[in-house]
């Protein structure tokens, strides 16, 4: 199982020192690191600052949001961060949900899978050289009735692989289907089918198996003796996905735990958080909501937990290190730690 690390959020006096996180994990041998794209900062620019103060570890964007770009420039920042990462990029993407494309990026979110299933084909097809001739529901490339024409872009092909970024079951059964990998969030080690049973249908659906995916998914780390304390820490943060993470309509990260086995947990939660009492609603957190989904507890812990995460056939965990605080010396020697204790795992 490969380890990948998150960048963090880029801020001017902290530039040289996310630089320096990047090359530490890469010294150690972390696989890949990628870049958010939430309420603070683009996730491309970040990669290209680091392209140049890096060498092996490969650059991801996690994600690249689709409805706040065109395809074609989709496609074309890919290809500019793959020259400048010497083939190092992995494209990250998503479709995000109803509040940030609608709220923020002002794209209706209509038939987002269909939207995000043509900026692939799009994106592909300029990746191998094609014209961009594209008839589909969500985009049609030149628009009919222009005086716009089917252009190629002046780039030669290039191998880019692509990421999904994805929760819902048929978004699981697309990422299956197409992706070269999956970017797993709101994942048990202890209910594995709640994801993989959808990407599994996906891939068959297309003759593929989940051997032929990069299973990447996201866990927060943390080593330390106060277990108490560690989980009652987290309980907020997971609130806050169970009811601030989409409307009260739609939510993947509260499907994903009622899929899970929280049904009546992830029901009760939203309803405390959407009717204001975000206190109440992570008191109303179960323990194992937590611990189910994280990687908390001393080193013989961590690494059962590992272990857990490797045995349902995850090929690829992303390190949430927050845990330790602001981004320095601690954060460094969480990594080092847990990069020993998966080299240990069996």
């Amino acid at each position: 199982m490969k380890l990948a690390i998150e960048i963090g959020r880029i801020e001017p006096d902290s530039i040289e020192l996310t630089a320096q996180w990047v090359q530490h994990a890469e010294r150690l041998g972390v696989a890949m690191a990628f870049s958010a794209e939430a309420w603070w900062s683009d996730s491309v620019a970040p990669l290209a600052y680091l392209a140049d103060k890096t060498t092996k570890i490969k650059l991801g964007t996690g994600i690249m949001q689709i409805s706040a770009r065109a395809p074609a420039m989709t496609a074309m920042t890919a290809l500019t961060l793959n020259d400048l990462t010497r083939g190092r990029f992995v494209l990250g993407l998503g479709a995000s949900g109803p509040q940030v494309v609608e709220g923020l990026h002002g794209v209706r979110y209509r038939a987002p899978l269909t939207r995000l299933r043509e900026t692939i084909e799009i994106c592909r097809m300029i990746f191998a050289g094609e014209k961009v001739a594209f008839d589909g529901k969500a985009f049609q490339l030149p628009l009919p009735d222009s005086e716009g024409k089917a252009l190629r872009i002046d780039h030669e092909p290039a191998s880019v692989p692509i990421y999904l970024a994805t929760l819902g079951p048929n978004a699981l059964k697309l990422t299956g289907a197409i992706a070269n990998g999956w970017l797993g969030t709101s994942f048990s080690p202890d209910h594995p089918e709640a994801h993989l049973a959808y990407i599994r249908d996906g891939a068959e659906s297309s003759g593929r198996t989940l051997s032929d995916l990069d299973l990447c998914v996201s866990a927060r780390v943390e080593i330390g003796e106060d277990i108490a304390t560690m989980i009652e820490k987290r309980k907020p943060a997971v609130a806050f996905n169970m009811g601030g993470m989409g409307s009260a309509t739609t939510n993947f990260y509260n499907d994903a735990f009622k899929r899970a086995g929280f049904e009546d947990d992830a029901t009760a939660i939203q309803s405390l958080w959407l009717a204001g009492k975000r206190e109440e609603a992570a008191k109303r957190v179960p323990d194992a909501m937590v611990t189910g989904f994280q990687v908390l507890g001393t080193d013989a812990m961590v690494s059962e937990r590992l272990a857990r995460y490797k045995a349902a056939g995850i090929t690829t965990l992303k390190l949430g290190l927050d845990g330790t605080g602001p981004l320095g010396p601690a954060r460094f020697e969480l990594l080092e730690r847990i990069v020993d204790i998966t080299k240990g795992l069996q």
